[in-house]
């Protein structure tokens, strides 16, 4: 089962998520948006897993530093899509591929149940 984890690095919730498969030893392959970029490809997989509005990150400096009529456009999730493949750092983060599972953010408890492992 391989996993990866998608995110920018300076991210806090992406570091928590890395030091925590690092610290159960468990191996994962990590995506940085802002140097390997986002496929139209990817996002549409994560997107029949995951509803647009729990991935796209409207607390996030990014979202607030749209103007408003980009942010009023984005109602449904053709236009959430294109707002995210514009600027990947709209994505809530981390999203971790697990499997068939799409892991969106940071949850110590969801990670440990997703991965089997124990409670600590």
């Amino acid at each position: 089962m391989g996993i990866s984890v998608f995110g920018i690095k300076n991210c806090d919730q992406v570091r928590k998520a890395r030091k925590f498969l690092a610290s159960n030893d468990i191996p994962y392959e990590f995506h940085d948006f802002r140097a390997d970029g986002l496929t139209g490809e990817t996002l549409d997989r994560w997107l029949s897993h995951v509803p647009w509005d729990s991935l796209l990150n409207r607390r996030g400096a990014t979202w607030r530093k749209m103007g408003e009529s980009a942010r009023q456009a984005v109602v449904d999730q053709q236009s959430a899509r294109d707002a995210m493949l514009a600027e990947p750092t709209l994505i809530k983060r981390p999203v971790m591929i697990v499997g068939d599972d799409v892991l969106v953010g940071f949850s110590e408890s969801v990670y440990r149940r997703t991965l089997k492992l124990p409670s600590p």
